[in-house]
C-alpha cells in the first residue's frame, strides 16, 4: 500500500486537501485499499487554515512516504526550516514530491525546485519566476512534472493532479471511475491552459484592440502585418512597435495564440477532423498546428481531443 502524507502549516488553504478525496475514492472503486493518506505538520495537532477550518495532524517523523504533496495557502508561504529539511531529507526517499498552487514556493524555498520545470496559480507565477530564477516557470500550465517533482496551479488543479497520478499508479481505467464519483467531466491534462492566453494582452490603445478584434474575426486568412496595421491604422513600422510595447508580444505571436486558442476550443467542443480544424483557424497544415500546439501547450492535437473526451464513453 503507497502512503501519501499532505503538508499543511497555518494558513494552509482548505482546498487543498479536495484532492486526498481522489485517493480515498480511488481505493473504494478499486475495491481493496492502494492508498494510506495522512495529514502531517511539523509538531501535528490541530492545525489552522486559512478559512474556519482547522485539521488534526500527525508530526514528521520518520516514516516513509511514498508520495508527499505540499498544501498551498491564499498567502504565499515560506517554510520554516524544519519543513524545508524535511523536504529535503524525503526527496531521497520518496517517490515523487508534489504542491497545490502556492505550495510550489515551499518547494523552490526548500531548493527542490532548482534547475527544474514548474508551475503555480497563474496570479504569482511571475513572482515564483522573479524570486527562483534558477526555475523555469510553466506559468499557463494545469500541472507539471519533473522527474520526481510534481507541482500544480491553484485551486481544483490538485485534483487534475491527483488524477493524474492515480492513472500513473494504477491506470487510467481506474483514473476514470474515480473521476465519475467525483462528477468531473473529464480530467485535464497537464499541458492545457489555466486561461485564455489572450488575457495577457490587454492592449491600451483602441488601434492596437482594432487589429486583434479583426485577427480574431480573420484567422482563416493570412494575416499579414500589412494587413493588421491597416486595421489599426498605423504604418507597419508603427504598428510593430506598438503592439510589442503594448502586449509584450510580436503581432505574429499574439497571431498564433489566437489560432492554437480558437483551435483548442474546435478540437474540444466539435468532431471536426484535425485537418478541418488547422484549416479553419489558419494554420497552412495540420503539422503546423501541432507543432504550435507542443509550443503552447506541450501536448499534439489529437492529445487535447482526447482529453475533452467525457470519461463516461
Amino acid at each position: 500500500m503507497q502512503r501519501i502524507g499532505f503538508i499543511v502549516y497555518p494558513g494552509f488553504q482548505v482546498i487543498g486537501l479536495a484532492s486526498s478525496t481522489v485517493f480515498e475514492i480511488a481505493n473504494i472503486a478499486n475495491g481493496a485499499p492502494i492508498y494510506q493518506v495522512d495529514i502531517l505538520s511539523e509538531d501535528g495537532g490541530k492545525v489552522q487554515g486559512s478559512a474556519a477550518v482547522a485539521v488534526d495532524s500527525q508530526p514528521f517523523g520518520r516514516r516513509h512516504y511514498d508520495t508527499l504533496i505540499v498544501c498551498g495557502g491564499t498567502e504565499v508561504p515560506k517554510p520554516s526550516p524544519k519543513l524545508a529539511a524535511y523536504l529535503r531529507a524525503k526527496l531521497q526517499s520518496s517517490r515523487r514530491i508534489a504542491s497545490i498552487c502556492t505550495g510550489a514556493f515551499v518547494l523552490a524555498e526548500a531548493g527542490l525546485l532548482n534547475g527544474r520545470h514548474a508551475t503555480t496559480h497563474w496570479l504569482l507565477a511571475r513572482e515564483l519566476q522573479t524570486r527562483f530564477p534558477t526555475v523555469t516557470v510553466e506559468e499557463d500550465r494545469i500541472f507539471v512534472v519533473d522527474g520526481p517533482i510534481w507541482t500544480s496551479a491553484g485551486m481544483t488543479a490538485g485534483i487534475d493532479l491527483g488524477l493524474s497520478m492515480l492513472e500513473k499508479d494504477a491506470g487510467a481505467e481506474l483514473a476514470r471511475a474515480v473521476a465519475r464519483k467525483l462528477v468531473i467531466f473529464h480530467r485535464r491534462a497537464g499541458g492545457q491552459s489555466q486561461h485564455s492566453s489572450l488575457l495577457e494582452l490587454e492592449p491600451k490603445s483602441d488601434r492596437i484592440q482594432a487589429a486583434l478584434t479583426y485577427a480574431s474575426k480573420n484567422l482563416r486568412n493570412a494575416l499579414t502585418v500589412e494587413q493588421l496595421a491597416e486595421a489599426a491604422r498605423l504604418s507597419p513600422r508603427q504598428f510593430s512597435r506598438s503592439f510589442r510595447a503594448e502586449t509584450g508580444q510580436s503581432p505574429a505571436k499574439a497571431v498564433e495564440n489566437l489560432r492554437v486558442e480558437a483551435a483548442r476550443l474546435m478540437l474540444e467542443q466539435s468532431a471536426h477532423p484535425i485537418d478541418v480544424v488547422a484549416r479553419e483557424t489558419g494554420f497552412a497544415d495540420r503539422e503546423r498546428m501541432r507543432r504550435a500546439f507542443l509550443r503552447a501547450f506541450g501536448q499534439p492535437p489529437r492529445t487535447i481531443r482526447r482529453n475533452a473526451e467525457p470519461l463516461d464513453q
